[in-house]
């Protein structure tokens, strides 16, 4: 187990050195997941009031900085919080509720009407504590949420004490928080007037669940609406051929280029899964800056196809990584979702040396919080952001030996690994162990919440 003392076998420098910080990490690997890749070996971190202070090798932060906290960690390579840029948290109380179905079968015949019986704010306050211990333990520090009662997950998250983007859903459809859908401007309204103040860990969205599922009118006052307030839209966009023959029958037009024609596609407008886009929606999604979130698993899981991540990255889109929700996927782990983002676009191609795990890594770090517009705090570990860190224990089976730690963070580690996490400089996962929450008092109130749901499904 890591130390976590004043106390340490960190070199006698760091006991002496002139400036006092808040807390020294050192000893390990830092993968900083900058523009250029860096890495340290032996390298220490400088944190104070939850920023980062310094980066660099253990000799050159102990001249430098003294640590009130010093936390020895040899052994260990240190990275950049990792962030989940698309997910539905709630949806953990669904976790293999209906697995090899298609994908509309498995929203209209199981996932729909279970919402529909069960998704009220007790389902997702748990759900999301649940999601949000899942997440941390395994090294994601920020989240990009979209569901129904969205303030109940705000509040969830605020109490795990993770990052979080929480968007409020919205269909032109009943839905488990607004019954009637010609209120859902209101609805929508009121969730942003009720956002929690959270010291900046959280921020406001809306999510327009799709073009099929949502009109014209209602995607453009969500839009504007985003746009008066500053801050991102979301909708789900190409996520199966289905979906794109339903909108040229509709609309006439494929469904990124109908979303320009409706005055959408901006740099605050973030997109989930775009595995059916061709290239001229390709080349329009780049010219609009918008940035797409790529989610391989549960994109295979239903048989949805995969995106053409070699020719949307290759076209400059900002790309982040998302597991989706627990329903279809089924687990919030990124390292696993980095692993097959990695190694299902080379099977696909044939080509063993498209989407590298450099690229695979920022997408899960850096691109991530660029796709989210957080990347001026968060994403990456450089002098001045937010001290997001996580800490995984290389003296493993599977991570030995090391040659190179940025292979080994995408193709060997998994969120297993994970020992400590931080979020601001707060340690909130020490020895794989989360402190902000109860995770079997969460667990066994969601395994109620199941009895009641598998009930359900059996009638």
């Amino acid at each position: 187990m890591c130390a976590t003392s004043p106390r340490s076998s960190i070199p006698e420098a760091l006991a002496v050195s002139p400036v006092t910080v808040d807390l020294v990490l050192a000893n390990g690997w830092v993968v900083t997941c900058d523009p250029r890749h860096t890495t340290i070996r032996n390298g220490a971190l400088a944190i104070d009031n939850g920023t980062i202070a310094a980066v660099g090798t253990v000799e050159e932060i102990g001249r430098n900085y003294s640590g009130r906290h010093v936390v020895e960690l040899s052994d260990h390579l240190l990275l950049p919080g990792l962030i989940n840029a698309h997910t539905h948290a709630a949806m953990t109380c669904f976790r293999g509720l209906a697995d090899d179905l298609p994908l509309q079968e498995w929203l209209h015949q199981v996932i729909f009407p279970a919402e529909g019986m069960h998704v009220n704010p007790e389902l997702v306050t748990h759900g999301t504590l649940l999601a949000a211990a899942e997440m941390l333990t395994n090294g994601v520090t920020t989240v990009c949420d979209s569901y129904f009662f969205e303030q109940y997950a705000a509040q969830a998250f605020l109490e795990s004490g993770m990052r979080a983007v929480l968007a409020q859903g919205i269909l032109d459809l009943p839905t488990p928080d607004q019954p009637d859908p010609t209120r859902m401007r209101d609805h929508a309204r009121e969730f942003l007037d009720r956002f929690p103040s959270s010291e900046g860990r959280l921020r406001p969205s809306l999510f327009c669940h799709a073009p099929y599922t949502c009109s014209p009118d209602t995607m453009q006052w969500v839009k504007d609406l985003c746009r008066q307030h500053g801050m991102i839209f979301q909708t789900h966009l190409s996520e199966t051929a289905a979906e794109v023959r339903e909108l040229q029958q509709r609309y006439g037009e494929r469904p990124a280029l109908f979303l320009r024609r409706l005055g959408i596609l901006d740099q605050a407008t973030l997109c989930a899964h775009g595995v059916w886009l061709d290239a001229e929606e390709i080349q329009c999604l780049a010219e609009h800056c918008v940035a797409l979130v790529h989610t391989p698993e549960s994109n295979m899981k239903l048989a949805s196809g995969i995106a053409p991540l070699p020719t949307i990255l290759a076209a400059g889109i900002r790309v982040g990584l998302g597991t989706d929700g627990c329903a279809s996927n089924n687990d919030l782990d990124l390292f696993a979702e980095m692993g097959m983002a990695a190694r299902c676009h080379k099977a696909f191609s044939g080509d063993p040396v498209v989407v590298s795990a450099r690229e695979v890594l920022h997408m899960a770090t850096l691109n991530g919080a660029r796709a989210l517009g957080w990347d001026s705090e968060i994403g990456s570990l450089e002098v001045g952001k937010q001290a997001d860190i996580v800490a995984i224990d290389l003296r493993k089976p599977h991570l030995t030996p090391l040659y190179d730690p940025i292979s080994h963070l995408v193709y060997a580690a998994s969120g297993s690994d994970v020992t400590h996490v931080w979020v601001a400089g707060q340690e909130v996962v020490i020895g794989g162990e989360l402190m902000t929450v109860d995770v079997r008092a969460v667990m066994a109130e969601v395994r109620q919440l199941a009895a009641v749901i598998g009930a359900g499904q059996t009638r």
